[in-house]
Formats: structure tokens, C-alpha cells, sequence
């Protein structure tokens, strides 16, 4: 009896001398403090303690957050034997131990054992492996804690047979519930003494001890023990007691450690961000933790390809120039070149199309064995034999040192794999590169609803449309440009309402968007182009975002009586244009427009189609018996009679002057080029395309056939076609 006495009152007097945040520690899980996201009512973990059915687990988190705290608790409410492994200071004999007793404990008495291994990230892999065994065949329950990411310090098969649960930083509002019950619990706390805790000095103890329990107890403690009572035997901690008692928390950062990888991506999202501010925090963050310089100036150097890249390729120059000053200098004057450095990368023009080089990358390993063509072949070797190298047109023989020419493999013209932003150095060049591009390829500049030739109600077929869309993203400059023309000459104002008719994109509401920035845009959309709309809204702030009601007439009807327009604008498609419901909206839109409102609209339809594209471009004797040059001129009289049809824009003026706009016109052409292929040709006689339906007409199947086999002898060349663009200009004197 005297052994137990005597080792009772140890254990008193080791706990009546235990540090504050020990005597605090929770002993249930009512006591515990923070960590909802898995201890709530209800969560999975909280339910596993109480029912005893707590299986592996793997505990992960920052120190001072509750790990340990939380397996006293679960050994406190589990009828399994409970045991605990440090593994700082165990090694495989300890671990030996536990397993024998583990496995005598079952066999003998059928009692489960719990191993509680507190910073297992520690133990090497023989000893993680050593356990694997018999977690595996259920003799030993496994609770793992660490301050490392698991993923990368344990064993993987470990890891496979635990739950992890992650523990996060304590939050302000668990922090100070944790300081009130320091102050007022009279067995393991202060309760039994009266100190004043200034609350400016609770918040700073709060706010420095970043999450962590431990660090914030402690440095009460050294408040309270540190600090001479006052005569009524009351202690007051004031904000500079508070400063004294904690310091400066020393820095949460382990090279190989996630400090070290989260600090370092901090880093590097502060720079791709551009607040130079948050990237000179990080930086001063690594060096105060002892990071080797050398490794921030290897990820600057990335970071100046990858998220710099052509927008500044001077940035890669400063960073390699700075980090050769500072193996000149070395630390401590070598904190120069490594601000310097990071102050220009955060500060600079950003751009990741250097990435392009993955796209590049992907396509060698998804194609087949791509073939040089002839052309770009070494001439040296098999020039007369093959005739390799034939045809090659040297650059700098030509005006400003270049002229078109395919360099691409045949299977890959249409490929783009740069596409440089508006940004810095790459944005000045990327006009030029679009123009040179568009000549080499033959693009098609526009891809929109407004192009018969491209209509289709039919399937459309997937590479096509990603041709289309390849060649689309050519014209973004011409677009742009359009866009501009469009708006013209109105006269802005804050708070206007705007109607944008019909837009295949948001580009053609951009404008609006940011003059009316505090009245509102409406976007009157198709049901086919709502989809994609929706879509790119989600670009923009919800504060930002135009409100998308439905074009069609009902529609129209249905918005407030109030509600009224001081602008209408949109680039109308030539199909919509030309169907009856168009001309139903304006009397309506007329009513929902404010006096003086101001109208623009741009309508754009070929004025030339395929048939005589493909004429003019055709390079064969035209006494080829092969060749119906009479079909093809007839059709050409058809195109021209149905292109060129201005009945829609005449009844169109005529409306709106008969409704009290004041209405001008405004005409100009462009040519766009085309390349044909063998999809475009489907295209055009896809079953459902206008086209198809203009020619079936007039001729008949056989004919059609006949006519597509002329379309085919110009594959690979380029046509060029002649568009019509008609700006409304209007103004409402109602």
C-alpha cells in the first residue's frame, strides 16, 4: 500500500507542476476546443469516439492545435488498452514491446490495444514498416500524430489503412475561450487568484501566437508568474506584460517540411499575383527562418519563364543578374539583389504562353511520325537524288525579311500552339504574328452566325468546328476593332441603361459594361447562344455582370414598365435580321427607349459566295471537259441574287422612321480568306446547310455531286470572299 501512496502523490506533484497548457489539456470531448470541421455534432470522427469504434487514424496538423489532446481523449472514453509511443525516442525494440504485449493481450484476454505514436513521422521507414503487419491483421488499432504532410513522411501502406483527419490552426474565437477558461478554472487554472488581463494584451496574445494553443498558454503562464501582485493580491497584465511574456513566436518552418513547400508557394502565387507587398512578407519570411537564398532565386528564375515568360524578357535577365550579384556578395547586403529581384517580378507584365511548349510537347506524342516537308530538308545531302530542300524561299531575300511559307508538317497547318497576350513585349508583337499567321494559313476571319456559308442545322462535325475555332481566335484584333466601330459616337454616361441585342459573345458588350458602370447592361440573348454566355459571365465580379433576358418578343414585353433604354446596340446576325419576328421587337423597344436614346446596330452578310470565290481562284484549262463552267456561272448569278438582297435593309429604315428615329447609314467591305478543305466542302453540302438548300433548288442530285467535284480540285488553296457591313446609326425623337 505504501508503493501506491507514494506514487499517488508523484503523480500529484508532477501535475500540480505541470505547465498550464498541460493542467488545461481537455479531458472530454465537451472540453475540447475547436476543430468542428470534424468534431461537431454529428461528424464522423466524434461519433466513431463515443460508439468506441475509433479505427486507424492519422492526426494532422500544426502544433498546439489538439492532437495529442484528442488520443488522451479517445483513450480516456475506449475500453481497449491504451498505449503511447514517442517516436522521437523510441526505436524498433519499443516498438517490438508494444506489439508482444499487443499480441499477448488478445490472445489471452481478448482485449483490443490502441497505439497512440505521437510524432510518427519520425520513426524511419523499417520502423513504419515493422508496424504494417499487424495493423494489417488487427492487433494493434494505430493513432498516428505529426506536424508533416502524411502523403510524403509515411508509409504509404500506412497511410492507405488510416483515416486522416487534418487539424487546422485554433481560430481567434477558440483562442479566447481558451484564455477564459485559464483565467476562471480554479482547479488547473487561475481561478483562484484575481488578474486583470487588459484586453488589448488578450487580442496581441491572440493575434501572436498564430493558432497554436500551447504558445498562447505559456506566455500567460509567464505573464502571470512573472508579474508581482499588487497589495489586494490581484495581478494586472497589461499590453506591454503581453509583449514581454511572448515575444516573437519563432517561425513555423522545416525545410522539408510543408511550412517550407506552403511558404514557398505563398511566394510564388504573391509574385504571379503581383503584390509585391505579400511577396516581400514571404521573402522575409524564408530568410528569418534560415531558407538557403539560393533556392529563392532558382524558383525566381521559373517563375520569370513561367508566369513572366515574353510579356518582360528582360525579367529573366534581372533575376540571373541579381542572384550573380549576391553569390558576389553573400548575405547580409545580399538581401539587395534578392528584393530587388522579387520586386521586379511582382511589379512586371505577366504572361504564361511560354507554356505553349506542353501543347507542342503533347502533339508529338499524340501524332503519328510527322514528315519535314520537302522543302525544309538539308539540301546537302539529297538535293539531286530526292530533290530535298526544292523550293525553300530564303526569308531575308523578301521585305522585312520574311514571306510566307509552310513550315508546319503537312498534317499540322492549321495548328497553333503560341498564343501571345496583349501584354508587355508579347503583346506589341502579336498583331504582326496574327497578320503573318493569317496569311500562311489562310484563315477564314469570321466565324459567326452572320456567315451563310457556314449555317448548318445538321451535325456539325468536331474537327471542323475546332478549325473554326482555331482560325477564330486569329481575328480577336479584327473583332475588336468591329466592336469599336460599333460603338462609335455615342455619348456615354454612367448611369445608362443598355439593351445589347443578339451577341454571339460577351466582346460585344464589353463596351457598355465598363461606361455604364453604374447603370445597368441587358443582354438580349438566343436560346442557342444563352449556354455559352452564361458561361463567359463567370469572367466577371457578380457585381459586375449584365443582366441576359430572353430576345424574343413575349419577352420584351415582360420587362418592367419602368424600365427604359438610353442605348440599344448589338451586331445583329444576318439570319435574325432577315426573319419577320425582327422587325416585331421595335415598336416595342421603341416604347422601352427614353427620348434622344441612340441606336446602333451592325448587320454583316457576304456579298460574294463560293461559287465565285472558287471561279476566280481556280487555276485549270478551262477547256477540261471534266469542268461544267456553265453550272458554276449560273450559280454565281443565284449567289449574287440572294446575297445581295437589301429589301430587309430598305424595310428596316423605313420602320424605324415611321416609329420617330432619325436614321443614318453607314457602309464599308473587307475581304476575309478562306482555305479549303475537304471538311469545308462538307460543310457546304452538309444536308441542312442554306448552301445546300440554294443549289438543290436548281439543279439535281447528280449535278450537286458534279458541282462539289469542282469545289474539290481547290483544296489547299485559298479563296478570298467579300463581306458587307451596314451600321445603323439612329436616334429616337419621341
Amino acid at each position: 500500500m505504501a508503493k501506491d501512496l507514494f506514487a499517488f502523490k508523484g503523480e500529484q506533484l508532477i501535475q500540480n507542476n505541470a505547465p498550464l497548457a498541460d493542467r488545461l489539456r481537455p479531458q472530454t470531448l465537451d472540453e475540447f476546443v475547436g476543430q468542428d470541421h470534424i468534431l461537431a455534432e454529428g461528424r464522423l470522427l466524434r461519433r466513431s469516439i463515443i460508439a468506441d469504434k475509433v479505427g486507424n487514424l492519422l492526426l494532422y496538423g500544426p502544433p498546439g492545435v489538439g492532437k495529442t489532446t484528442l488520443a488522451r481523449i479517445i483513450a480516456s472514453n475506449t475500453l481497449s488498452h491504451f498505449c503511447v509511443v514517442n517516436a522521437a525516442l523510441a526505436g524498433i525494440k519499443d516498438l517490438r514491446f508494444e506489439i508482444d504485449s499487443a499480441r499477448d493481450r488478445l490472445n489471452k484476454y481478448s482485449k483490443r490495444t490502441i497505439l497512440f505514436i505521437d510524432e510518427v513521422h519520425r520513426f524511419n521507414t523499417a520502423q513504419q514498416d515493422a508496424l504494417l503487419p499487424w495493423v494489417e491483421n488487427g492487433t494493434l488499432t494505430l493513432i498516428g500524430a505529426t506536424t508533416e504532410n502524411p502523403y510524403f513522411e509515411v508509409n504509404k501502406a500506412l497511410v492507405s489503412r488510416s483515416r486522416l483527419f487534418r487539424l487546422n490552426s485554433l481560430n481567434p474565437n477558440a483562442l479566447h475561450q481558451l484564455l477564459q477558461r485559464a483565467l476562471s478554472n480554479k482547479e488547473r487554472g487561475y481561478g483562484l487568484k484575481e488578474i486583470n488581463l487588459a484586453s488589448e494584451a488578450k487580442n496581441h496574445l491572440v493575434d501572436v501566437c498564430n493558432g497554436d494553443a500551447r504558445v498562447l498558454l505559456n506566455a500567460l503562464e509567464i505573464a502571470v508568474e512573472s508579474t508581482i501582485a499588487n497589495q489586494d493580491g490581484s495581478i494586472n497584465i497589461d499590453l506591454k506584460i503581453a509583449e514581454d511574456s511572448i515575444q516573437e513566436r519563432a517561425i513555423l518552418y522545416d525545410k522539408k517540411g510543408d511550412a517550407h513547400f506552403d511558404t514557398i508557394s505563398a511566394f510564388i502565387k504573391s509574385l504571379r499575383g503581383s503584390d509585391p507587398d505579400a511577396a516581400l512578407f514571404w521573402l522575409a519570411r524564408m530568410l528569418e527562418a534560415g531558407e538557403n537564398p539560393r533556392f529563392i532565386f532558382r524558383r525566381m528564375l521559373i517563375a520569370a519563364g513561367e508566369d513572366i515568360g515574353l510579356a518582360d524578357p528582360n525579367a529573366i535577365v534581372i533575376v540571373e543578374s541579381c542572384a550573380a550579384a549576391f553569390d558576389r556578395i553573400g548575405l547580409p547586403e545580399g538581401i539587395y539583389p534578392l528584393a530587388q529581384a522579387t520586386l521586379y517580378l511582382a511589379t512586371t507584365e505577366k504572361s504564361n504562353s511560354v507554356m505553349a511548349i506542353f501543347k507542342a510537347v503533347q502533339k508529338v506524342r499524340d501524332s503519328q511520325k510527322q514528315n519535314v516537308p520537302i522543302h525544309l530538308k538539308d539540301p546537302n545531302r539529297d538535293k539531286e537524288a530526292f530533290g530535298d530542300g526544292m523550293g525553300y524561299q530564303y526569308p531575308h531575300l523578301f521585305s522585312n525579311n520574311w514571306v510566307p511559307q509552310q513550315y508546319l508538317p503537312d498534317s499540322l497547318l492549321n495548328e497553333i500552339f503560341w498564343e501571345p497576350t496583349d501584354h508587355g513585349w508579347e503583346g506589341e508583337k502579336r498583331s504582326l504574328l496574327n497578320q503573318r499567321r493569317s496569311e500562311q494559313v489562310a484563315s477564314i476571319v469570321e466565324v459567326e452566325q452572320q456567315n451563310p456559308l457556314t449555317i448548318t442545322s445538321g451535325k456539325v462535325d468536331k474537327d471542323f468546328e475546332q478549325w473554326l475555332f482555331r482560325q477564330a481566335s486569329q481575328d480577336g484584333e479584327r473583332l475588336k476593332n468591329l466592336m469599336t466601330k460599333l460603338w462609335s459616337g455615342i455619348t456615354w454616361k454612367k448611369n445608362q441603361r443598355i439593351l445589347v441585342l443578339t451577341p454571339s459573345s460577351l466582346l460585344w458588350s464589353l463596351k457598355p459594361l465598363m461606361e455604364a458602370s453604374e447603370g445597368g447592361v441587358f443582354i438580349a440573348v438566343s436560346e442557342k447562344n444563352h449556354p455559352s454566355l452564361l458561361a463567359e459571365l463567370e469572367i466577371l465580379a457578380p457585381m459586375e455582370r449584365p443582366i441576359l433576358i430572353d430576345s424574343k418578343v413575349e419577352s420584351i414585353l415582360e420587362l418592367e414598365n419602368n424600365l427604359k433604354f438610353e442605348v440599344i446596340g448589338g451586331r445583329i446576325p444576318w439570319k435574325f435580321f432577315s426573319e419577320s419576328n425582327f422587325a416585331e421587337l421595335w415598336p416595342i423597344l421603341t416604347k422601352k427607349c427614353t427620348a434622344n436614346a441612340e441606336l446602333r446596330l451592325i448587320i454583316t452578310n457576304p456579298c460574294s459566295g463560293p461559287a465565285l470565290s472558287l471561279k476566280q481562284s481556280l487555276q485549270v484549262n478551262r477547256n477540261d471537259e471534266n469542268i461544267d463552267f456553265s453550272i458554276l456561272n449560273n450559280l454565281i448569278s443565284k449567289e449574287d441574287k440572294w446575297l445581295n438582297n437589301q429589301v430587309h435593309k430598305d424595310k428596316f429604315s423605313l420602320q424605324l422612321e415611321e416609329l420617330g428615329w432619325d436614321v443614318d447609314l453607314e457602309e464599308w467591305t473587307e475581304f476575309v480568306y478562306l482555305k479549303v478543305d475537304s471538311s469545308i466542302i462538307k460543310r457546304w453540302f452538309n444536308q441542312g446547310s442554306e448552301y445546300r438548300q440554294i443549289i438543290i433548288k436548281e439543279y439535281e442530285e447528280e449535278t450537286l455531286i458534279s458541282l462539289k467535284k469542282i469545289f474539290e480540285k481547290l483544296v489547299g488553296k485559298t479563296i478570298k470572299q467579300k463581306l458587307l457591313h451596314t451600321k445603323f446609326v439612329a436616334r429616337n425623337n419621341n
